[in-house]
């Protein structure tokens, strides 16, 4: 016979057992949503997980630090591809990692703000400016900062709201809009806390040291209201190492001659390669930490859960798979007489096999199709109308999110799969014993 014959028949002796057939298609039905609901839940977790992440910065970003003298090397006598601080030439080296597409220097200085009467104190991050794009700094008002910027800065979402009349109130008040606009008033800046304050007796710096006063300009706001980001202020990190050291030279300090950072940061053009790049750092006797750092140790425990509750649902269509034997080994029985008769009209052993392991198959493709189908409808009715509940229930591990069921394509497809070489696995005894069967016995029995 051939396949078609083949599909055919098989389909006909399903249908003539409809009760039988729908039950050992119904045990596959639940093993199959079993397996794929619970493994779209530890997806959706992980889903959860890695937007939460996002929400506090940019996972492409690895923030590189100086060891802190821990290898106990000299300046100037490193090994080679080892660094001590973190120097141009440590810039120069990261920037040469396979995987790195951008790198910026990081240093940070605390400057007191001018806007006519009011003022505000921020920490301000020198960096590249070409960098805050690849960064993914996004703008509300204004621009990002360009090569040529000089003393001009741009304001994290919730600077502006610190601005202040000191000679009214001692702090900020907060309210709904700030007190000044950053990008249209006259701004200056500069490295004396006690700018636009009331002097007192008790006030010794502002007297004694001088420090000088910039123009500034507010060329842009970020659009970042949720990350650290917001409370920070960016300008170009050449024009802020000059000011900084500047300031030390007010107050008497040394100023140091080489150029060593606090920070660098890191742009890794792939996030999975961001895993590579800081052990690549961390070998060169750097520090580094990422926000992919804590993504990866949260995805492990997302995991962990996928494998037990995968676990649980593998059970179930195990319990199916049993069905499905069951199924064919009562189908055998009920069918000695046209087992013989197919043996004596000369149809082949194999083909009887083939026959017999389609029908097992079909139970589990039927089955496993069905199965996938409710498992999606399941999966959007808990990312919409059950969202809230799953949330609560959820949140003691760790879930709970915008989706609740992730499917990807391939474990809809592997479940599919799986059913279907289940249900042919399953069948594959009591296929043999079809074959092996005895035409003359199976006649005399009848």
């Amino acid at each position: 016979m051939n396949s078609q014959d083949l599909i055919g028949l098989a389909l006909r002796n399903l249908v003539r057992r409809k009760t039988r057939t729908l039950l050992a298609v119904t045990g596959v039905i639940v093993g199959t949503c079993a397996i794929v609901v619970m493994l779209s839940i530890g997806f959706g977790m992980s889903a959860s997980f890695q937007e939460q992440i996002e929400s506090y910065g940019n996972l492409h970003l690895v923030n590189v630090m100086s060891s802190g003298g821990g290898n106990m090397v000299g300046a100037g006598m490193e090994e080679e591809g080892k660094f001590s601080t973190l120097n141009d030439k440590a810039i120069k080296a990261i920037e040469a990692i396979d995987g790195v597409e951008a790198v910026s220097p990081k240093i940070e200085e605390y400057l007191t703000f001018g806007v006519g009467k009011y003022i505000a104190q921020a920490s301000v991050i020198g960096l590249r400016p070409e960098v805050m794009e690849k960064f993914n700094y996004k703008i509300q008002d204004g621009r990002l900062l360009k090569k040529t910027d000089k003393y001009e800065v741009v304001f994290g979402n919730q600077v502006p709201f610190w601005f202040y009349n000191p000679k009214k109130t001692m702090y900020a008040g907060g309210g709904d809009k700030p007190q000044v606009d950053v990008l249209t008033d006259e701004l200056v800046m500069t490295g004396d806390y006690e700018y636009g304050q009331k002097k007192t007796s008790a006030v010794t710096d502002s007297n004694t040291i001088k420090y000088k006063l910039y123009e500034a300009e507010g060329v842009g706001v970020l659009d970042n209201p949720d990350d650290e980001s917001a409370y920070y202020v960016y300008m170009n990190i050449e024009t802020l190492q000059k000011i900084a050291n500047e300031n030390k030279k007010a107050r008497g300090e040394a100023v140091g001659r080489d150029n060593n950072y606090n920070q660098a940061m890191v742009y890794v053009g792939d996030i999975e390669d961001v895993s590579t790049v800081s052990d690549t750092i961390r070998d060169m006797g750097l520090q580094t930490n990422s926000l992919n750092d804590w993504l990866e140790s949260m995805k492990e425990q997302a995991r962990m859960i996928e494998g037990v509750l995968g676990g649980i649902g593998a059970v179930s269509l195990l319990v199916a798979a049993l069905g499905i034997t069951n199924t064919m080994v009562m189908s055998i029985y009920e069918r000695t007489k046209e087992i013989g008769i197919m043996k004596v009209i000369g149809a082949n052993l194999p083909d009887i096999k083939r026959l017999f392991l389609m029908e097992a198959g079909m139970i589990g493709f039927l089955g496993g199709f069905a199965g996938v189908l409710i498992s999606l409808l399941l999966s959007l009715l808990m990312n919409t109308v059950l969202l809230e509940t799953m949330n609560m229930f959820l949140g003691s591990m760790g879930g709970g999110g915008s989706v609740i069921s992730v499917i990807p394509w391939w474990v809809a497809a592997g479940a599919l799969a799986f059913a279907t070489a289940i249900g042919v696995i399953a069948g594959f005894s009591p296929a043999n014993r079809a074959m092996k069967l005895s035409a003359l016995e199976s006649l005399r029995n009848e």
